[in-house]
């Protein structure tokens, strides 16, 4: 939805540890991102008008963590004034943005769990949910021969036994594409589970932690655990390499393998394409996902990096 003629949509960069949240979107009783943000922002504005929504890129599940998480909101004149109102800004970017994220920033505390770390003006067309092109995860294991940091452990999983990253390699290798992810998501009453998973690898970083690079055009209820799950079985002997790429052609969820622990999954970043194609990717996504022609129909949209 776009905005208002009179008002200006804002993009928020977002940042939160997921530990103590019961996930992003507002639940009744439950402490979650969305519902803390709109608080902080109402306690900024005053009850002037309706409430403030503020529609997110990527709404992750209880637990998980983001650095890279991408939102927006729409203010009025009025409120925008009012965010404005006090001390000017001093850091050179837009007035109204920087006003915002600091006073938000100020009322969540000295040491809050969700940060926004950055406020601006979006260009025309921008909707951080539906013009995103692709988002990009992060999971974290440590297994028994890596360094099992303590001050870390809020975002990443134990697990007992070595894993075999070239194994996990050549597993997640061979999801990639488009497909049918059906075996690795929570089925949802009239939802698609097909996307196009653009790239999944593993790497250790120098502590030796197992760290997963997801990306995909978009993602179902909990398929990016899922996918590290069998990355895991695969790792430590229990499935074969092929058993990955077998299980989701079967398209119906298995218990060969375990959805892995929320803890480990960080969202690294939200990729868009450039300001011209914003509002046209946005209606693009609207449309439901086909595998009738073969291809995926989001394609012309992919960064260069990513287009073979």
């Amino acid at each position: 939805m776009d905005p208002a003629p009179t008002s200006t949509r804002f993009r928020l960069d977002i940042a939160y540890d997921g530990t103590h949240f019961a996930g992003w979107a507002k639940q009744p009783g439950l402490r979650t991102v969305q519902g803390v943000l709109e608080d902080a922002i109402t306690t900024i504005l005053g009850k002037h008008g309706d409430r403030i929504l503020v529609a997110v890129a990527g709404r992750t599940d209880t637990g998980v963590h983001a650095t890279g998480q991408v939102a927006h909101l729409d203010l009025d004149e009025d409120r925008a004034a009012r965010v404005r109102r006090g001390r000017p800004a001093k850091d050179g970017l837009h007035p109204t943005g920087s006003a915002l994220r600091r006073k938000v920033n100020g009322v969540l505390g000295q040491y809050p769990d969700v940060l926004i770390t950055n406020a601006r003006p979006a260009a025309p067309g921008f909707d951080a949910r539906f013009s995103a092109i692709w988002r990009r995860y992060e999971y974290r294991i440590s297994d028994s021969i890596s360094f099992r940091n303590p001050l870390e452990r809020a975002q990443t999983v134990w697990h007992p036994s070595p894993l075999d990253v070239d194994r996990m390699n050549a597993a997640a290798e061979s999801l990639v594409g488009l497909h049918d992810f059906a075996t690795y998501c929570r089925p949802r009453e009239g939802r698609t589970t097909i996307r196009t998973l653009q790239r999944f690898g593993w790497t250790r970083d120098s502590e030796g932690v197992l760290v997963a690079d997801v990306r995909a055009d978009a993602f179902c209820h909990s398929m990016v655990r899922a996918l590290v799950g069998v990355c895991v079985a695969v790792g430590e002997g229990k499935l074969e390499v092929a058993d990955a790429e077998r299980l989701r052609a079967e398209v119906t969820r298995s218990n060969e393998f375990a959805v892995m622990p929320a803890r480990g999954l960080t969202l690294a970043e939200v990729g868009y394409p450039n300001d011209a194609l914003l509002g046209q990717r946005a209606a693009l996504t609207r449309q439901r996902r086909s595998l009738d022609d073969g291809r995926d129909p989001f394609a012309e949209f992919d960064d260069d990096d990513e287009a073979g």
